[in-house]
């Protein structure tokens, strides 16, 4: 069972999901085209796009986010399982029709509760999910939602928190793959411009860290049943 992850910077990695994913039975080959690997064009298996600081327009800076934008959109079409994470699930917003830009309220930093909507109770991923603590590090926003696209998970004052396209695609605003390990690297690369905002660097990471037991009862099984729509589909 073969998922294929695109990793669009070096300290925004698998994280948490790569130990569910594997005891979950899934091998994780993950594209790194900020050293000059190729996207691919189409893939078998399952599909993940991470996050990243880049806009999702922002091709020249990213000359890969172009090519990213038509695998997802190839994967949503041919019902290949499929999950984008923050930058990834602004890709696909914009890759399926939806529209992204600068978040009017600012920096989403740190835990946050994000509140199932009623679509979630018969969801495969979040079916049972009540409102949960997820990790935050966004300025875009997901302004409009791809036609078709089923509300998931809401929040405030981003409302568009997950999502669900076709069968067997999903895209979340926050980072569940996100350990307190990774929040604190990127406050650390950022501290300067957070302590600007008004942000403590210091109770952003404590509050992560505190929360560490919640986040992985939380986003744990969403791995895990992510897995399951991978196996479930390369054995149809």
């Amino acid at each position: 069972m073969r998922i294929t992850v695109i990793e669009h910077e070096a300290d925004a990695g698998l994280g948490f999901l790569a130990g569910w994913l594997s005891e979950a039975g899934a091998v994780c080959e993950v594209v790194r085209p900020y050293l000059g690997e190729a996207v691919p064009e189409r893939i078998t298996g399952g599909l993940i796009v991470l996050g990243g600081e880049a806009a999702a327009w922002e091709d020249e800076r990213c000359p890969w986010l172009p090519a990213t934008r038509d695998l997802i959109r190839v994967c949503v079409e041919r019902g290949v399982p499929t999950l984008g994470i923050c930058l990834g699930a602004q890709l696909m917003a914009l890759a399926c029709g939806g529209a992204v830009g600068r978040g009017e309220h600012g920096l989403e930093v740190g835990v946050t509760e994000v509140v199932p909507l009623p679509a979630a109770g018969t969801d495969r991923l979040f079916a049972g999910l009540g409102p949960s603590l997820a990790v935050q590090y966004h300025r875009d926003a997901i302004t409009e939602l791809p036609p078709g696209a089923v509300p998931l998970a809401t929040g405030d004052p981003y409302p568009n928190q997950a999502y669900r396209l076709g069968e067997n695609a999903w895209a979340v605003q926050f980072h569940p793959e996100a350990t307190p390990e990774i929040f604190v690297d990127w406050t650390a690369g950022s501290a300067e411009t957070l302590t600007g905002l008004g942000h403590s660097v210091e109770e952003l990471n404590t509050r992560v860290k505190e929360s560490r037991n919640d986040l992985v009862g939380a986003w744990r099984p969403l791995a895990e049943r992510f897995a399951g729509v991978v196996i479930a589909v390369q054995t149809a």
